[in-house]
């Protein structure tokens, strides 16, 4: 758990916070990032929807330095649910680039992060209905029990090319770089771990050859996109892979992990920075860190029942009164004490080693942060250059601005870290859920609060004819809002 000095004024503090953080080729006007983080706001085809467009610039307006956006599939084999935008296809790239102008008119930078689900595949949609999940192993994952099948040399040489092309599309959408979602239980650190890789070629076995995957990637971008691009990598700290089940292998250690970060620098030629998370799968008792809400979770995961050999057996648990006190108990007691701050040993472990290389790259923490103090703290001790964050920024859009006149959100109005957010996104738009944040003498009250705050994320809407839109900014001659209406 972090230790702030209380000798140190928020002023001091917040000076920190608020500098400029400068990686090799990007430059973010504070060390602020919003971690990726999106609800299903999008086409099924996997073209951008109106309602990301207004998720992105809320966060962007709120004073946040740097977006990094939600899981962006690079292939439609890689979804882990449908209604997510997609960097599949020169078609895309005309949203993208509107996503970034929204966010640069803030003065705020966006990373996309290039991602595949591999097995870890919770709604796949119909073009996936009789595929396995693409995956450095044919074992389906632990929890859900969702189905996999290991990759060919082909098939790795192909999902490596969709990488390069996404990195390609999301500089010609002006974006200003990008992210390899190699953490969490993904496609890449479905190779990289060792408790689940277990393939026996070329791409299994020692971490060198499990690492061989994701290098591959690395230098893919590069030849695709040249050296003055921003590129980071988003990697497990340590797998815990067997911190629900402890019969399961424990998967890469914080060694492992060193080792793997010093290799993808590649001689100067590979990654820019390092953004450091922990847990083999999603979610994880670590990631994100918090309670689990077992009254939703019996609720919304309905929807899972028909994706993974696991899904029913879960679901009995969930709904069982004696199952969901036990398993909620079992889930805290392995997260542990500490929530803000989780990730921070694992970060300067790799911050260490890789300043001693090169002093250029960065490392990202991320990990419930929604105090000054943890923040400040977290930075001036070395393990980290700046911190991301999504739940505390979902429960306030404008914790930057928060942060500058106050060590954190009044209390009553944190994020208490409940991952109702969390639960909800299987079946309802992304947002907080915590009834216990919003103001009202009854329930009827809070809850109509709370679900005006969710929706908002649909306001304006792209056509005007409701008198919301007219009142926000008007129309166009042809009916759509006004540009000058989303701000």
């Amino acid at each position: 758990m972090y230790a702030p000095d209380r000798n140190l004024s928020h002023g001091d503090n917040a000076k920190l916070i608020f500098s400029p953080l400068t990686f090799r080729r990007l430059s973010v006007k504070n060390r602020l990032f919003r971690s990726n983080i999106s609800g299903m706001f999008d086409e099924y085809n996997g073209h951008g929807g109106h309602a990301r467009l207004n998720w992105e610039e809320k966060f962007a307006r709120g004073g946040i330095g740097c977006i990094i956006s939600s899981f962006v599939p690079v292939s439609v084999r890689g979804r882990i649910l449908v209604r997510y935008a997609m960097v599949d296809d020169d078609d895309k790239i005309p949203f993208w680039r509107a996503v970034g102008e929204r966010v640069h008119a803030h003065d705020c930078k966006f990373l996309m992060q290039l991602s595949h689900s591999g097995r870890q595949q919770d709604m796949g949609g119909v073009e996936n209905l009789y595929n396995r999940g693409l995956s450095s192993t044919d074992d389906s994952d632990y929890f859900h029990g969702l189905l996999a099948q290991a990759m060919t040399t082909t098939e790795i040489r192909q999902v490596v090319a969709q990488f390069a092309q996404g990195a390609r599309r999301a500089r010609e959408a002006g974006l200003d770089g990008v992210e390899l979602h190699g953490a969490n239980g993904y496609l890449i650190s479905q190779f990289l771990s060792s408790g689940i890789n277990n393939r026996t070629d070329d791409y299994g076995g020692p971490w060198e050859r499990r690492a061989q995957f994701v290098l591959d990637i690395v230098r893919a971008i590069r030849a695709e996109v040249g050296p003055d691009f921003h590129l980071q990598m988003k990697i497990n700290g340590v797998d815990h892979n067997d911190w629900l089940y402890p019969w399961r292998k424990k998967g890469n250690t914080l060694d492992d992990t060193v080792k793997i970060c010093r290799l993808l620098l590649d001689d100067g030629k590979g990654v820019d920075a390092f953004h450091v998370s922990s847990g083999s799968t999603f979610p994880h008792p670590r990631n994100p860190a918090g309670d689990m809400p077992m009254q939703d979770l019996a609720r919304w995961y309905g929807g899972m029942l028909a994706q993974g050999t696991r899904t029913h057996f879960n679901y009995g648990i969930f709904r069982n009164p004696i199952g969901a006190w036990l398993f909620r108990r079992y889930w805290v007691w392995r997260r542990g004490k500490t929530i803000e701050g989780i990730n921070l040993a694992y970060a300067k472990a790799v911050a260490d080693d890789i300043r001693s290389i090169d002093p250029s790259v960065k490392v990202l923490c991320t990990g419930g942060f929604q105090h000054a103090d943890a923040i400040a703290d977290a930075i001036r001790s070395g393990a980290c250059d700046g911190v991301s964050m999504a739940r505390p920024l979902v429960a306030n859009n404008d914790l930057p601005e928060i942060l500058k006149r106050a060590n954190g959100p009044d209390p009553g109005k944190e994020c208490s870290y409940c991952n109702r957010c969390l639960v909800n996104d299987l079946a309802n738009p992304l947002g907080c859920y915590d009834l216990n944040r919003f103001e009202g003498e009854d329930f009827d009250t809070r809850y109509a609060r709370m679900l005006k705050e969710v929706m908002s994320v649909f306001e304006p809407p792209l056509y005007a004819g409701s008198p919301t839109a007219v009142a926000q900014g008007g129309a166009t001659q042809d009916g759509l809002v006004a540009e000058d209406a989303h701000g």
